[in-house]
């Protein structure tokens, strides 16, 4: 049995929010030497540390021998997901049947969120501060829940029109209880339902209002094909590079420049936010690294980022047989042809990407060259076909040196996405070259 997939399987597993991402990561930080920086009062060559913002975000550090100021070695992957959030009045009944009002999150086709088992995972926050952590609809023998559709039989209006529009997105409400009329004709189902939430986790209809509720595929990443070369699962994107790259740092050694893997939030709606790249969470972080090491001028940070170099660890696209007219077959990247390294994102002319200098590209071939990775280069897909963006853009800002390297996935932003278990083990093993590249 392959130990770094069985590890990948229990991440996906365990970290289906922003939130327990977080929460393994620094489980798996400690256990190799990690300490908060908050718990150190100085810095030296070989001290790892991390930082953490509202649970959702974390940067790691691995304390190199040269001056911080010669730059940081960066792998930078989110940890957010597409997937459906609870409104913050969400409980409503209707003829009986309970919902939860949803709104969804990221870039997904929502025809494929309907009839199939959905879990909810998320915080509920109390007026008291008291922080109630939510796991619901997991567990083989408990319930479940769903989002409930037309039977094929009458559908005949709903399937002509487009698949953007046939299910509309305040229709994405999750089927959570059903209750019988009383002798008056009166149900009392959505009380039912929330006398259970307050019995069993101590919630009131009001704590909705400050609770981070998630809905996502209920079930567990299996191995997929009767050879098992194919992991299925859930938020693929972008774990898989956040695992990946994570392991990459634990199993480090102290190089010449100091290594550094930073998760982040909100990728999938523009890295906004303050957990998102585009926040100043990672520089205040790095600011805080250095202020350890004694360094506290602005120079010195800007001297530290604009001499680092990152591979902004995200996901591609792989050509896919069965829709071949998508793909630009020779720039295309293909399951299990290793990792991919995309020279830019963005969509059509190249909107919204951050473009990679050569000089750049030479030196990444030549240190996967050497360590005998195998990679491929890519874009997502024919140039007007569409296109997306990363994290990459956000780091480029400060000068330093970005390139998008990831792993080809299919199905992208479906509920259970495809990887090759080949192009999981040669994206650590890109992230292990790169963190020792000079």
């Amino acid at each position: 049995m392959n130990g770094l997939i069985e590890r990948y399987k229990s991440f996906l597993d365990e970290g289906k929010t922003e939130r327990e991402c977080v929460r393994r990561t620094i489980a798996l930080a400690e256990a190799n030497g990690y300490r908060r920086l908050e718990s150190v009062e100085s810095l030296k060559c070989g001290d790892k540390v991390y930082v953490e913002d509202y649970e959702k975000a974390i940067a790691l550090f691995h304390i190199g021998s040269e001056p911080m100021e010669k730059g940081m070695n960066i792998l930078g992957a989110h940890i957010d997901s597409p997937r459906l959030d609870i409104k913050m009045n969400p409980l409503y009944e209707s003829e009986g049947l309970v919902y939860l009002d949803t709104h969804y999150y990221g870039g997904i086709k929502k025809y494929q969120w309907v009839a199939m088992p959905l879990a909810i995972h998320g915080v509920v926050v109390k007026t008291t501060g008291e922080k109630i952590n939510v796991v619901l609809g997991e567990e083989d023998d408990e319930f479940t829940f769903t989002i409930s559709d037309i039977l094929p039989h009458i559908a005949q209006e709903q399937m002509k029109k487009s698949a953007g529009e046939f299910i509309p997105g305040e229709d994405l409400d999750l089927v959570v209880g059903l209750g019988e009329k009383d002798e008056e004709g009166k149900s009392k189902a959505k009380e039912a339902i929330l006398s259970i939430l307050k019995e069993k986790y101590g919630i009131e209809e009001k704590d909705f209002l400050s609770s981070e509720l998630e809905v996502v595929p209920a079930g567990k990443a299996k191995y997929l094909g009767l050879d098992s070369s194919m992991v299925l699962g859930y938020g693929q994107d972008d774990r898989i590079c956040a695992f990946t790259s994570l392991e990459a740092l634990l199993e480090g050694k102290t190089e010449k420049r100091t290594s550094v893997c930073i998760l982040v939030d909100k990728e999938e709606i523009g890295s906004t936010g303050a957990t998102g790249m585009d926040s100043r969470f990672f520089e205040n972080a790095t600011a805080e690294v250095l202020a350890a090491m004694g360094l506290t001028s602005s120079l010195s940070l800007r001297r530290t980022l604009k001499n680092s170099m990152m591979l902004s660890s995200d996901v591609n696209s792989a050509y896919d047989p069965l829709n071949t007219s998508l793909y630009d077959k020779k720039n295309s990247s293909y399951l299990s042809g290793g990792v991919v390294f995309n020279k830019y994102t963005g969509s059509r002319g190249k909107s919204g990407a951050s473009d990679a200098n050569p000089e750049f590209i030479g030196k990444i071939r030549g240190v996967m060259d050497k360590n005998g990775v195998k990679y491929q280069m890519a874009e997502l897909a024919k140039v007007d076909v569409g296109g997306g963006g990363t994290i990459a853009k956000f780091s480029a800002y400060y000068g330093m040196s970005v390139i998008d390297c990831g792993v080809s996935i299919l199905s992208m932003h479906a509920p259970w996405e495809i990887s090759s278990v080949k192009d999981i083990e040669e994206a650590k093993n890109a992230y292990k070259a790169f963190l020792t590249l000079e």
